[in-house]
């Protein structure tokens, strides 16, 4: 790539965005497409929604977040319906603070910032173009020039709504550079941009006693006020506060609830009437959405306080919990690890996995349903299907706590363990044992884990750890069926020609002597009891089969082993135990013969070749395997 070709294209995609002309220009313009004269909320819903939005399982899925936030789309539906979306059909809501909550390290930040890379991303597209006043420090919508006698004339013709009026500057410019002539007004498009502070604000608290009310007002300049003679001169006060740079997008609060009181009163008005107050002058106009994000601690010490009743009900509290899922929770960790310089090291399949497990068993609560433990209950949330309960049990199990998620270990604790693991050295590859060991260690050095939490963590680890023992097996149990591929078929065929004769209450042949047999009944349950099947179930088991290979025929496909999940895994799972004695003698021999050592061989290039695994995990993970089935 070259790569001041692409510079130069970006310069050229730049100029070709500028817009500028008078207010005239852009009146004709939105007689065309009203869609730049949108709210700040609106820009931030149709933003999220043009990259697309699927519906499964009655849960929309929002694919703007799906890139950085994993495993909270029932809290992202939540917060996209409940608040954009009804923000940006003008509904109350759009009046009230959105404050994010939740638990540290669970993705507040994170989704803030996706929401400000978003806008800026979006003011580039014809969709979310942005116009404002040229000059105007404030980028102010222009339609602000239209008398408000005129407005509702102006709005039927336009199909749009103004609200809100001019900002003093541009009060005064209006008078003295353009003689009151609005048409003649100049008009520019204006992207979005943190850095160049357009359309984003962001407030962070420090110390009360040395911050400024200016910081998200402005100030006055002082050394223009001999030039203008008066403090209430817009040409002597500077409009680069937080909230008046944020006009037109979105206005950051980090960590709102420690803010000193007098810098939440500007929120008040703000929110309820879109203005606040600044200087000598009237109250400034302002379409932003604001946007604050805070932990459950400070929360409740805010709720708790009487004084803070008026700032209260003019928010709207969305929870954002830890992800509950396991395989999300892997993605958090190899997106995490993938923007560190450690990528040269190799992490074993399942490494990452057993380290989920543990997470979000740590994060679970106990349900009163019968039977369900938590390792069920962490199969079933990450869409797993658990033998005897159904998706009614899943949805009632996941409205039973609404603070669930919103403790356990968070995903900061599990990376710096995994670091600590990455970066010893002369290290080529961490495995899932490793992980395990690196956050058992950890624990002693948590200063937030009580003893009795610390007793519980041991127990999830250990319970992560013998599930990453069923992943191992099954991983080696996988690789050794495929050596024995001729085996599985026999075995399959065997279990079609029998189950096909219990079906037709017909007899089948032996292959040798050709005596007629009744469908024997002892090798098909030794199959089907590999998964679970019930003796109640077999029937339906078995007449289900029949009807995929039927369906299979008639389109004029082969049905084989590897065509049915479940079968699939019965076969695999029914020729292992068969073949148990001979992978137990094969992965833990320290002097192999000559069949065993081409077995050895075979079975560690699949696990290299399809399974994702480097010499030196595959190496290891035969050499447990061996340990686990000699116990």
């Amino acid at each position: 790539m070259d790569i001041f070709r692409r510079i130069s294209e970006y310069r050229a995609e730049n100029d070709r965005l500028a817009w500028s002309g008078t207010f005239k220009d852009y009146v004709a313009l939105l007689k065309e497409n009203p869609a730049p004269a949108m709210t700040a909320h609106a820009r931030v819903y149709e933003m999220i929604k043009s990259y697309g939005v699927e519906e499964t399982g009655g849960l929309k899925r929002y694919k703007f977040f799906e890139q950085e936030i994993f495993g909270l789309d029932r809290a992202i539906e939540k917060l996209v319906e409940e608040y954009f979306h009804s923000s940006a059909r003008r509904l109350d809501v759009r009046k009230r603070i959105l404050l994010l909550m939740g638990p540290v390290s669970g993705g507040k930040s994170t989704l803030v910032t996706l929401l400000k890379k978003g806008l800026e991303q979006f003011s580039r597209t014809e969709e979310g173009a942005v116009y404002a006043i040229q000059g105007c420090p404030m980028h102010e919508e222009p339609l602000h020039l239209i008398p408000f006698e005129l407005r509702p004339e102006v709005e039927k013709l336009l199909n749009v709504r103004i609200e809100g009026n001019l900002c003093p500057s541009c009060q005064m410019r209006l008078k003295t550079e353009y003689g009151g002539n609005i048409e003649e007004v100049l008009v520019e498009r204006v992207l979005i941009s943190e850095e160049n502070r357009v359309g984003i604000g962001t407030f962070s608290p420090s110390d009360p006693k040395s911050q400024d009310i200016a910081d998200l007002t402005g100030s006055i300049d002082f050394s223009t006020i001999t030039e203008f003679g008066s403090e209430s001169d817009p040409r002597a006060y500077r409009f680069d506060g937080e909230l008046n740079k944020a006009n037109r997008g979105l206005m950051e609060f980090q960590e709102m609830l420690k803010c000193d009181e007098k810098f939440l009163w500007n929120l008040l008005s703000l929110t309820q009437e879109g203005n606040f107050k600044a200087g000598r002058f009237a109250l400034i106009s302002a379409d932003e959405m604001i946007l604050a994000h805070t932990n459950e601690t400070e929360y409740k010490s805010f709720i708790a306080n009487k004084k803070n009743e008026a700032l209260q009900s003019r928010m709207i509290v969305m929870h954002v919990p830890y992800n509950l899922k396991v395989s999300e929770e892997e993605k958090i960790y190899s997106k995490l690890i993938a923007q560190s310089d450690m990528r040269h090291i190799h992490i074993a399949p399942h490494a990452l996995r057993a380290a989920a497990i543990f997470s979000i068993l740590t994060r679970l609560k106990e349900t009163k349903k019968q039977g369900m433990d938590l390792v069920k209950k962490m199969r079933m949330y990450d869409g797993e299907e658990v033998e005897g309960y159904k998706e009614a049990d899943l949805k009632e199990m996941q409205n039973e706590y609404l603070e669930e998620g919103m403790s356990g270990v968070d995903p900061r604790y599990v990376i710096n363990r995994i670091s600590s693991a990455l970066i010893k050295q002369d290290l080529q590859c961490i495995n899932a044992l490793d992980v395990l060991r690196a956050l058992k260690e950890g624990l002693d050095q948590h200063p937030s884990i009580t003893k009795e939490e610390r007793e519980r963590y041991l127990n999830f680890i250990s319970v992560a750890r013998k599930e990453y023992d069923d992943l191992a097996k099954k991983e080696i149990q996988k690789a050794f069926v495929y050596s024995y591929e001729e085996s599985a078929r026999t075995l399959f065929e065997n279990y079609l020609d029998n189950i096909e004769a219990y079906c037709n209450w017909a007899k089948i042949k032996d292959p040798l002597t050709g005596e007629e047999l009744e469908p024997d009944e002892r090798l098909m349950r030794s199959i089907e009891e590999q998964i679970g099947i019930s003796e109640n179930a077999k029937k339906a088991f078995r007449e289900e089969i029949l009807i995929r290979i039927s369906s299979y025929s008639r389109k004029g496909k082969k049905f084989n082993h590897t065509s049915h999940d479940r079968l699939r895994e019965a076969i695999e799972k029914k020729l292992f135990t068969d073949l148990k004695d001979v992978v137990k003698i094969t992965t833990s021999t320290k002097t192999p013969d000559e069949s065993q050592l081409k077995r050895i061989n075979e079975v560690t290039k699949r696990l290299l070749d399809e399974h994702a695994y480097c010499p030196v995990c595959s190496n290891e993970l035969l050499r447990y395997v061996g340990s686990l089935l000699n116990r």
